[in-house]
């Protein structure tokens, strides 16, 4: 007899068809998984954007996708998506600020949203952005969508009257030019009234170059700098005035006291990006009081508190364990061409304190998480379509080595856990490595440990069910099975949610699925439909606690 349900089952269903009676779509890999709504595409996007290609899209198809949705939630709620711009860039949880930038320009256009929603939007644009590059970032975007009207001119003009004139002066002196626009460009356009003499002062020497009286101090220490004859009369400006290394001749950077006198003020997030530099000069050498000092620093809430972002301390840490930087890997490549040497880019000897440090900083950079006493199961598809981009754009840092790192912090949380990677889309076994490769993560390992077993890892095809299906042929407790992946699977005869239920139905444990998504696509292996299933964007520092709260219930 001919079994109909081999074509046609709600319980059984190859991942190259979609299920019976659900509402699936076709990835990009040929399967069909569960497409996410506007909303959901929507904090993919402002969290993860859409500036590195991934395996199967080009960033200039995800990014026209992804601002097609932001466009249709504009139109649904133009006050909820601007909230939701402003909330997920406020609260640091993206390692970038352009897609948040990119999307608030969407929204004060004319074109996409009302005049209502335009209006809230421009009033929200300081809140958004908050320095001086990211508000020569929304003018590059604003201008592609709309001219510049009074909304907009008020709008920038406000940017700069609304800001004390010391905290404008450090905007104006640290951030001076980007992306083809500058502070006198924009205040030129906007035409801001000063609200005081010392604005009036800092407006003309912004557009004219002019020090008049009641400048503010910052102004004047800057302009000493650009004179400065010595690192020791910069050493002695910067100590007086607060000068960044923006702010400072680029000759005297090669100086360690000058970089000592840097460090002492230093913003988090501009001393993690500086790290190399200051060992390359010598100043962070082992037993040295600026190591403990940068220790101290990475070893607290201030990593938190001033919304440092994991994936910024995971670029850190990648680069400088390797004693080069982006740019050394990249004058390898161009060095065939005859562009440049490797040998012309510095090196230097990473100090292991500091390897640790910023492995320590990683964990603090997400919010608190406590443990559920729950048992969980972390899936990570190693495939090769988590290897080709780099997420949000961050050099180095591929959705197969981020999903490890999320998985570290898990680890480090839980005690009951297990780890496994998809490596082929053959027939499973759970003890061998033909389907799913148990991953020796431990939380006693260091963050560039698990990221290099992660990478050594051979790949295959993606069967996203395998962890269900696994845990149920070894009658395997499960709480919660967490899956790390791009949203593409196509490997199996069943899919995730059909393997989901019938472990729930013969192990009588009500598991809960979680996906975490690494890239900004539009697509899920989680159901909507389905209340213990949950949808993540990776890498958002608040992932790991929603996760912990949700498989609590």
């Amino acid at each position: 007899m001919f079994n109909y349900t081999d074509a046609f089952s709600t319980k059984r269903t190859p991942q190259d068809q979609p299920i019976p009676g659900k509402q699936m779509v076709q990835g990009e890999a040929g399967g069909f998984v569960f497409g996410v709504d506007d909303w959901t595409r929507l904090d993919r996007f402002l969290i993860l954007g859409s500036d590195a290609p991934t395996y199967y899209a080009s960033a200039h198809e995800l990014t026209k996708e992804n601002a097609d949705a932001v466009v249709r939630c504009l139109k649904v709620d133009g006050k909820r998506t601007v909230d939701r711009i402003v909330e997920i860039s406020e609260a640091g949880r993206a390692p970038k600020n352009d897609p948040a930038l990119f999307a608030l320009a969407v929204a004060a256009s004319p074109a996409f949203a009302d005049t209502k929603t335009r209006a809230y939007a421009l009033w929200s644009l300081p809140r958004v952005a908050r320095i001086g590059t990211h508000l020569f970032h929304f003018a590059q975007y604003v201008e592609h969508f709309r001219g510049w009207g009074r909304g907009l001119r008020e709008a920038v003009a406000s940017w700069y009257t609304e800001k004390e004139v010391g905290k404008l002066a450090y905007q104006a002196v640290k951030y001076q030019q980007r992306d083809g626009w500058s502070h006198r460009d924009l205040l030129r356009l906007s035409h801001p009234k000063p609200p005081s003499q010392e604005h009036d002062s800092l407006f003309h020497w912004i557009t004219q170059g002019n020090v008049e009286d009641y400048i503010p101090p910052l102004v004047m220490g800057f302009e000493a700098a650009k004179v400065s004859e010595s690192p020791a009369d910069t050493i002695r400006l910067i100590q007086e005035y607060g000068l960044t290394r923006e702010m400072v001749k680029t000759e005297h950077l090669k100086d360690a006291g000058v970089w000592e006198a840097l460090l002492e003020k230093m913003p988090m997030t501009a001393m993690v990006r500086n790290l190399a530099n200051m060992t390359k000069v010598g100043l962070l050498s082992p037993m040295s009081s600026a190591v403990s000092t940068v220790v101290s620093r990475l070893d607290s809430d201030a990593v938190h508190r001033e919304r440092v972002h994991p994936l910024q301390i995971l670029v850190a840490l990648q680069v400088y364990k390797q004693g080069s930087g982006y740019a050394r890997r990249q004058a390898v490549g161009f060095h065939s061409l005859g562009y440049v040497s490797p040998s012309d880019v510095p090196t230097w000897e990473p100090v292991v304190q500091v390897v640790d440090a910023l492995d320590a900083a990683f964990y603090h950079a997400f919010d608190n998480v406590e443990p559920t006493g729950l048992r969980w199961l972390l899936a990570l598809d190693v495939s090769g379509s988590m290897t080709s981009p780099d997420i949000s754009g961050m050099p180095g840092i591929s959705p197969r080595m981020g999903s490890a790192a999320m998985a570290l912090v898990t680890a480090k949380t839980e005690q009951n856990y297990m780890v496994v990677g998809f490596t082929s889309s053959s027939q499973y076994h759970w003890r061998s490595n033909t389907a799913l490769t148990h991953l020796p993560i431990s939380p006693r390992q260091r963050l560039d440990d698990v990221v290099k077993v992660v990478s050594d890892i051979p790949f295959g095809g993606t069967d996203c069910a395998l962890p269900m299906i696994g845990a149920l042929q070894n009658k395997q407790p499960i709480d919660v099975f967490v899956v790390y992946t791009d949203s593409e699977t196509w490997a199996g005869n069943i899919h995730p949610v059909q393997a989901l239920q019938e472990y729930r139905q013969k192990m009588g444990i009500d598991a809960k699925l979680i996906v975490v998504g690494m890239v900004s696509n539009g697509f899920s292996i989680a159901d909507p439909a389905d209340g213990g299933m949950l949808d993540v964007v990776g890498f958002s520092t608040a992932s790991p606690a929603l996760m912990a709260d949700f498989a609590r219930g």
